[in-house]
């Protein structure tokens, strides 16, 4: 079964006034484009980061269906053919660089995290019709309450929990009602890593003044901030790059270039060397291999191991901040004017494709 590629993307008016936000789909194996939607028409004028763009959220296909989300424009449901089930644009918040976390889903809900400016929340929407399950207001001390990262659905001794870290506090919540489970707290807003989960452990990044990575025992009940911190480290932490976990490995890609391996169930690090260039996209495995790319359009592949070692470096000389996407054999790469699709072809020669 092909799995063809989904984006969305913000186009301005000639005169610049008006914002149409859209959802297009692909053709995976030529790169051309099969629909192209608009899902909501603005005339608002949002100031963004440099780094950032009014569509940066990952879109969701279940099935025959395709979820995307705009921030604080909304949320929508399509049809893999382009045609809008439903639409939300009732959750209204101040953004700070524009919008960023991407939703998930979980049994019946489209989950996300909606950190602006103040009064933070997290809320779930029926996948089905779009209507509003349960809103948690997200309550910290952080006096920068805006951050962007993606939730994560785990499961602990039998119980659904969606992770979702902000601004001074990574909290757990319950799919069904949004009740929260436990909650560590640190120091550190506008949180972009999406954690990921292993061995028992729950690991996330806080973002920015001064950024550190954690590992936590999600087991707990209530604020577990001095008794379910397994570890911390400092040293080589990303503000931006999700966290990689490889069997035994933790894999980091620091902001400024520096990539480290670490001993998951204890921090203790394996090695830390500099791979080039500023990051912004996370890191992905596939074929015993770890695959960057920094914002010059470099990418490099890594052997995955406690040893370092270095088998490829490629340049496709364009400004590159979003994370790669994987599917049927093939590497997708979103550069500031393309989408690259990467695969090996047969007699162990890459071949690529570009679609603008």
């Amino acid at each position: 079964m092909r799995h063809d590629p989904y984006l969305t993307t913000a186009v301005r008016s000639e005169a610049g006034s008006k914002l149409s936000l859209r959802a297009l789909g692909l053709d995976a194996a030529s790169g051309k484009p099969q629909w192209d939607s608009e899902v909501f028409g603005s005339d608002e004028s949002v100031a963004i980061h440099k780094k950032n763009s009014h569509a940066s959220p990952t879109p969701i296909v279940e099935g025959d269906q395709l979820y995307v989300h705009f921030g604080h424009q909304g949320a929508a449901c399509l049809d893999v053919n382009g045609k809008i089930i439903w639409r939300n644009s009732s959750l209204n918040y101040p953004p700070v660089h524009g919008n960023g976390g991407s939703p998930i889903l979980a049994d019946e809900a489209l989950i996300f995290s909606c950190d602006g400016g103040r009064d933070p929340f997290v809320v779930a929407l029926n996948k089905a019709n779009g209507q509003v399950l349960w809103k948690i207001e997200r309550r910290t001390d952080a006096s920068k309450k805006f951050s962007f990262s993606t939730p994560l659905l785990i499961t602990v001794n039998g119980q659904k929990q969606i992770i979702s870290p902000g601004s001074n506090a990574v909290c757990a919540y319950d799919p069904k009602d949004g009740r929260e489970i436990w909650r560590v707290r640190y120091d550190g807003y506008s949180v972009i890593p999406r954690p990921v989960y292993g061995h028992g452990l729950l690991f996330i990044g806080t973002g920015f003044d001064r950024p550190t990575v954690m590992a936590i025992r999600p087991d707990g009940r209530g604020d577990v901030t001095k008794t379910h911190v397994a570890w911390t480290v400092t040293r080589g932490a990303p503000k931006t790059p999700s966290l990689l976990l490889v069997g035994e490995e933790l894999y980091m890609v620091a902001d400024n270039g520096i990539a480290s391996c670490l001993d998951a169930r204890t921090g203790r690090s394996h090695w830390e060397e500099r791979i080039g260039g500023d990051c912004s996209a996370s890191p992905f495995y596939a074929d015993g291999k770890i695959y960057t790319q920094n914002e010059s359009g470099t990418g490099t592949v890594l052997v995955a191991g406690k040893t370092f070692q270095k088998l490829a470096e490629n340049a496709l000389e364009e400004r590159t901040l979003a994370s790669c996407a994987v599917g049927d054999g093939a590497i997708f790469i979103r550069t500031e004017t393309s989408l690259y699709r990467i695969q090996s072809a047969k007699g162990g020669q890459a071949e690529s494709g570009r679609a603008e």
